[in-house]
């Protein structure tokens, strides 16, 4: 199952794919967690310390290995380099081992217009997604950069599921409209919007009003004052209490997920 997980900056994607990694692999599924972040902190939140997680040099951005497979330094104007690098060890050689069940591997950003020049190391970094996309990793969770675009035709296609994370705001209501609109233009058939960060909103009303045309499944997410606890001690988010809304919330998630 390859699960993708999009949303507008700031709403909770990275504490949810976290989270359902931990999940997922707790329950015994082997699972593979991407940071496809431009600023990647998936490390972090899993539990890798800080220290470590700051040494963490994203795919994209290693110059070396972007050489050593492309046969091209990234930012060198009129290049020829390959399309088809080799990828297959990649994870082996350089992804992060969570615990016995969870690895992380952190692929940076895959945004041409973000990363300006730097051709071969995009390449480098789609052809991995597509080798992934296309193994038998039996659960990939995806941590996307802000919107849903950066994956397009040959990669979108590839996930099974599309978890849209927002706000309880109208804002960010339409903008993850938009945005599950644009998974299944991509022709990601299943979907599922999270509402995080519930306090007192009335978001039934909201919703309603926004998804009348294309009702979806949701799952509200109720704002959880353990979680500034953990992340002020830098910990692993695996440390939240049991009793905590979030974690409860994450359960419910995976039982749908697992459920269909």
């Amino acid at each position: 199952m390859k699960i993708l997980i999009a949303g507008k900056g700031g709403v909770g994607k990275t504490t949810i794919s976290a989270l359902l990694s931990l999940e997922l692999a707790e329950r015994g599924f082997e699972v593979l967690a991407l940071d496809t972040d431009s600023t990647p902190n998936l490390a972090i939140s899993l539990g890798v310390p800080y220290e470590e997680a700051d040494k963490i040099t994203p795919l994209s951005k290693n110059e070396k290995l972007v050489e050593n497979r492309t046969g091209a330094r990234p930012g060198e104007w009129g290049a020829v380099f390959s399309l088809t690098p080799k990828v297959d060890d990649l994870i082996e050689s350089y992804g992060i081992k969570i615990n016995e069940k969870l690895s992380l591997f952190v692929v940076g950003s895959i945004d041409q217009g973000k990363e300006g020049c730097l051709c071969p190391a995009i390449a480098l970094a789609k052809a991995l997604l597509r080798h992934v996309l296309s193994g038998d990793k039996p659960i990939v969770v995806v941590d996307s950069e802000a919107g849903a675009e950066v994956f397009g035709r040959g990669l979108a296609e590839k996930f099974d599921i599309m978890l849209c994370v927002s706000e309880p705001t109208y804002k960010s209501l339409k903008i993850s409209e938009k945005l599950l609109r644009m998974g299944r233009d991509l022709r990601i058939s299943r979907e599922l919007l999270l509402i995080n960060k519930v306090q007192d909103e009335d978001i039934r009303g909201v919703y309603e009003e926004i998804f009348a045309k294309h009702p979806i499944p949701w799952i509200a997410i109720e704002f959880d004052e353990s979680l500034k606890v953990i992340e002020g001690r830098k910990a692993s988010l695996s440390e939240l209490p049991a009793s905590s809304p979030l974690k409860a919330k994450v359960k419910m998630i995976a039982e749908h997920i697992l459920g269909r």
